[in-house]
């Protein structure tokens, strides 16, 4: 027999199945994966798209669960410090509303799945004041809608003379905490000119203003960080997140908390991956350096699918997703760490290569849809399989 036919005889034989992925479901089909992520510290849930709706619904069934019955008290967000600031206010206390909450939001989380996964939190909370979850941010505090506004009316009221041109500066920059700055490039609705290249003319307009109060120019900087160190401004993903995992480890240490991490498999996977020529290393690449076993990498992916940004087909024949579509179940998860015969545990621990679809996806270029693992099984602990999904819902861009 096969190593991959040994693979999906063992894969067939171990899968649990997952009969709903609707958050609000609260069935015994995931109580296996439950009881066995209830012991960790840190539980990474990393999604291989952030357009499913099937996907997000079975991360937030897990952290519901890991919640109510092993105390977990965290909840680590892929977005700025400011951001999840917000989120636990709003948790916490009721202030505001959670559509106003996400206003200033990374873009990927104005779904009216987040809305619901906040309400159930407010609500969680509610019920246990002397107990609550609390939310943070993992990237340091970066600039929003209202930071522009603020170097504008100064500038308005100090040299109305000036307005203009840092109008043509800031105007088109703007539009990036609508669309990413490397998503309008690719769906050609991008100005031309580099963002962060009208940012610094902006700060630097900024600075030729006598007497600027330091505040402004705070806001300023914030607004010059946030395009030199976007995806666009670096000039790829392969940033280094050292500092967004020390922040998770520094409020675990302080907190004592469990905590859940929601972001996209590439930052929570247990290893460094390579995306084509570009290496990069996660956030989970150092909570496992820190927790060791106590930090389990989940992967959630999906074989095919509406994605409302596009219909994903069948996954490639190389992809672990094509293989793990081959079973005969619509969802399941399969632990990695169970016990398997020896051909297959080596299968495991061999390279691999899983689908990734980000907001700059094309099906027509879907061979380059994927990231590169030097060992599956190093990678990831768990690994939850969707066969179909259909979209989130979003809400409503506002102009900002």
């Amino acid at each position: 027999m096969g190593t991959v036919a040994s693979v999906r005889e063992w894969l067939s034989a171990n899968a649990h199945p997952v009969i709903d992925t609707d958050p609000g479901y609260t069935g015994p089909d995931l109580d296996p994966l439950i009881d066995r992520l209830g012991s960790a510290t840190v539980v990474g849930l990393g999604e291989s798209t952030r357009f499913s709706r099937q996907i997000y619904g079975v991360q937030e069934r897990v952290f519901r669960a890991l919640v109510q019955r092993h105390g977990f008290r965290g909840l680590a967000i892929q977005d700025s410090a400011r951001s999840g600031e917000r989120w636990d206010q709003y948790v916490r206390t009721g202030a505001g509303d959670p559509e106003t909450v996400l206003a200033g939001s990374w873009r990927p989380w104005r779904t009216t799945e987040t809305i619901a996964a906040l309400e159930w939190i407010r609500a969680f909370n509610q019920d246990h004041p002397d107990d609550p979850v609390r939310i943070f941010g993992v990237q340091p505090p970066r600039a929003e809608p209202a930071d522009y506004d603020v170097v504008l009316e100064h500038v308005r009221r100090v040299a109305p003379d000036r307005l203009a041109d840092l109008e043509v500066h800031l105007t088109p920059i703007r539009t990036a905490h609508q669309v990413d700055e490397h998503v309008q490039r690719h769906q050609g609705i991008h100005p031309g000119r580099p963002f962060a290249e009208h940012a610094r003319e902006a700060v630097a307009l900024l600075e030729s203003l006598p007497n600027t109060p330091e505040s402004v120019r705070a806001h300023a900087r914030l607004i010059l960080d946030f395009h030199e160190n976007s995806v666009a401004g670096q000039g790829g993903f392969a940033g280094d997140e050292r500092l967004a995992g020390e922040r998770v480890i520094d409020w675990q240490r302080r907190s004592g908390a469990k905590i859940v991490y929601w972001d996209g498999i590439a930052h929570t996977t247990n290893l460094g991956i390579r995306m084509g020529t570009a290496e990069f290393r996660g956030v989970g690449t150092y909570l496992h350096k820190e927790f060791g076993p106590d930090y389990v990498s989940v992967a959630l992916g999906f074989h095919h699918g509406d994605l409302g940004v596009a219909i994903a087909p069948d996954p490639r024949p190389d992809l672990l997703d094509a293989i793990l579509g081959s079973i005969d179940l619509p969802n399941y998860f399969v632990d990695l760490r169970d016990d398997a015969p020896e051909a297959v545990r080596d299968w495991f621990r061999g390279p691999a290569k899983v689908r990734v679809i980000s907001g700059i996806y094309d099906p027509a270029e879907d061979a380059t849809a994927n990231l590169g693992l030097d060992s599956l099984s190093d990678a990831f602990d768990v690994l939850v399989h969707i066969r179909e999904t259909s979209p989130v819902h979003w809400l409503p861009i506002e102009d900002q």
